[in-house]
């Protein structure tokens, strides 16, 4: 199967589909009907028909065959002497009359021998004038789709109102592929497939070397872009036709797919959403940015506008947040839906449950981060402060002043609504973005992106913040040591890896958050109880939740201990074990104790003493958030003390570790070497990410 196409996961949600065949696809170069193609495309309709689909199909070749024919006839009753004068071109009418019959009796000898019925519906332009007509027309198919008929429309050409069927373009339908759309349109369809003998929408003609396929179609991107080549070698308009009545559907809410009728099973994986052909979609807009602009040019306007925003006084930066928070709010329902087509897509792809819940936008999200965005735009100002004093000489005095890095790269997980944070984050720090987020959450980062950009106000330009929509751009941008001042990715230790070792630019890089909590023999079973819980079950595909439950083996086999074992249970924790616990308690051997769960699953294991507890911490742990529930101050402390980790608590749950309960505002949260790097405006200013760089060299 092809690979799917996040932007066309409510192919899942199509009932009603309308397939044209055009003239190209039914024929074959010769004229005479393509019979292993017709085949092959009836086949496609019955397993569609099969597996509960309502099939229309809209046909053109009646005119070609009827030619083909006519053309013999003629030959065939002609004298030598007749042959020797010129020849007049046949009438397409009376092409049309001779072919139709021709081309529905192959279909109707194909769908027989497949167990399928089919019917024949001619229309002409004119009886879609009269409102009886089109009633009668909708009441008719749905019969059909009911009795499981495949409705095969054609325009009636051999009594067409038109005196030139191949050139005048006027009335409410001028050809087959404008059939189609109206017929989608008419009758309602979730979907149109215009089969052509091409792959799809191409930039320019297809056997240009220098065109390339066009997956979605956005007309203010496209429509003055595209360069159309030869119209159909057979049929009546080509690919000019086919957009026109492309955008006409899709603009009236039915999405449309121009592709080859050539492929194998084409329509079949349309419908599987595989990324094949052209897409027309009302929302498309939302999709993908206007215009296309290299690499350099989106890092050198973001930094452009980045020192727009600095010249803003705090009051006006705290405007631009709270009219973020305010749209994010008012489109909460357009984001939602977004999200939703995201989550939908990779759930049908097959992807893991811990990064469907990541890539999950939540009731109450979007309220949330508002919340916390309204919170970040009334902190103190982070920029412009003066840190520190120094007399150096007389009457000279040396300012340490906080200020904007400039312009950030930030490579971030699945999670959607780390955009909306560092967005904020950058906006109130007064620093210009480049954001590239997983593929699998394109369409929420989007609208997301579309939204804030938005409300960016015009003396400072939306392109302070901008969207990186594929990895290959990455590679581009880690280039640019003159215009981006600094990279973060948040992801697996290779991506890390391979971004340090790819830029000279300085990298603050997060990968891996596996957290313990130790469970001390002299802790209150209770509170133990709700921090493991909370640690565990709030948020399991958090990068602070609890992944390796330590425990004091004086506790092993204690009612406290087992209670806190069944509650995990119960909510469906999945318990695995390391040596000690498999032995003693029977839970799977785990193979690993360096491993994110990231879901509900989480290993058990017991430890001699406090000082064993923080050796297994520091061996297997990735120095994110480690807690110890005790009631022993002195091993508190030892622990609080010897623990290398970025983030130690005691008696609270790792869950804690997030800035927004830092009281911070919006926040990301970076792990680097056992420190704990909270990006809130403060840390966003050239001073003190020094310092840490300067403690890391």
């Amino acid at each position: 199967m092809a690979s799917a196409d996040p932007s066309r996961s409510f192919m899942k949600d199509v009932k009603r589909v309308i397939v044209k065949v055009g003239t190209a696809v039914v024929s074959r170069h010769d004229g005479r009907l393509a019979l292993g193609r017709v085949g092959a495309l009836c086949e496609q309709m019955k397993e569609l028909n099969s597996l509960g689909y309502e099939v229309i199909m809209v046909t053109s070749g009646a005119v070609g065959v009827g030619r083909q024919r006519l053309r013999y006839r003629k030959l065939v009753n002609s004298s030598f002497a007749d042959l020797q004068k010129p020849q007049m071109e046949l009438d397409g009418k009376a092409c049309a009359a001779v072919g139709q019959s021709g081309l529905m009796a192959l279909y109707d000898m194909l769908f027989t021998q497949l167990d399928v019925s089919s019917s024949q519906l001619l229309v002409t332009d004119s009886d879609f004038e009269n409102l009886k007509f089109r009633e009668r027309l909708s009441e008719t198919v749905e019969s059909l789709l009911d009795l499981k008929v495949i409705p095969i429309f054609n325009e009636n050409d051999a009594i067409s109102t038109r005196k030139a069927p191949y050139e005048d373009s006027s009335g409410i339908f001028w050809d087959n592929d404008s059939l189609a759309g109206l017929l989608a349109m008419e009758l309602k369809a979730d979907l149109l497939i215009l089969l052509s003998d091409v792959d799809g929408l191409y930039s320019g003609p297809p056997s240009e070397p220098s065109s390339k396929i066009i997956h979605t179609y956005i007309k203010e991107k496209h429509h003055h872009e595209i360069t159309f080549g030869d119209k159909s070698r057979v049929g009546r308009g080509g690919m000019t036709a086919k957009v026109k009545a492309a955008v006409l559907a899709s603009n009236s809410g039915t999405p449309v797919v121009i592709t080859s009728g050539f492929e194998n099973q084409s329509i079949i994986k349309v419908l599987q959403g595989a990324r094949i052909g052209t897409l027309f979609h009302k929302n498309a807009t939302l999709w993908e940015p206007l215009k296309d602009v290299s690499v350099r040019e989106m890092a050198v306007a973001a930094r452009d506008c980045s020192r727009r925003l600095q010249n803003l006084s705090s009051e006006e930066r705290k405007k631009i947040l709270l009219d973020v928070a305010d749209a994010l709010e008012e489109n909460e329902d357009l984001i939602r839906s977004e999200n939703e087509a995201d989550v939908a897509a990779a759930q049908y792809a097959g992807y893991e449950k811990p990064l469907v819940a990541r890539l999950t936008i939540k009731p109450g999200k979007i309220s949330s981060l508002a919340k916390s965005i309204r919170t970040l735009a009334n902190m103190e100002d982070p920029i412009n402060q003066i840190l520190k004093k120094t007399e150096v000489a007389d009457d000279l005095v040396l300012e340490k002043t906080s200020c904007p890095l400039g312009v950030l790269l930030i490579v971030f997980e699945s999670r959607p609504d780390a955009l909306v944070q560092i967005a904020s984050l950058a906006i109130r720090s007064g620093n210009g973005l480049l954001l590239k987020g997983g593929k699998e959450a394109i369409r929420s980062n989007t609208i997301l992106h579309k939204v804030i950009t938005e409300a960016i106000s015009c003396n400072v330009g939306e392109k302070l913040i901008g969207l990186v929509t594929t990895r290959d751009e990455i590679a581009d941008l880690l280039k640019l040591d003159d215009v981006i001042d600094l990279v973060i990715p948040r992801g697996s230790n290779k991506l890390v890896s391979q971004i340090k070792a790819s830029t000279k630019i300085p990298v603050l890089g997060h990968a891996d958050g596996i957290c313990h909590v130790y469970i001390d023999k002299s802790a209150d079973m209770d509170m133990a109880k709700r921090i493991v819980m909370d640690a565990k079950i709030d948020y399991p595909a958090a990068c602070n939740a609890m992944e390796t439950l330590l425990v004091h083996k004086d506790l092993m086999k204690t009612p406290g201990l087992d209670d806190i074992l069944v509650a995990l249970k119960t909510e469906g924790v999945n318990i695995y074990g390391g040596p000690i616990a498999h032995k003693a308690l029977g839970f799977p051997k785990v193979s690993s104790f360096h491993h994110e769960y990231s879901s509900m699953a989480c290993t058990v294991e017991f430890v001699d003493d406090v000082q064993s507890a923080i050796d297994h911490i520091h061996r297997y742990g990735s120095a994110h958030t480690d807690c110890i529930v005790t009631t022993d101050d002195k091993v508190a402390e030892t622990f609080l003390r010897q623990v290398d980790s970025a983030a130690v608590f005691h008696n609270a749950s790792t869950r804690f570790s997030d800035g927004a309960r830092f009281g911070l505002g919006a926040e990301v949260l970076l792990i680097l070497y056992g420190i704990l790097v909270t990006i809130y405006p403060s840390f966003l200013i050239a001073e003190l990410i020094w310092s840490i760089l300067n403690r890391l060299a």
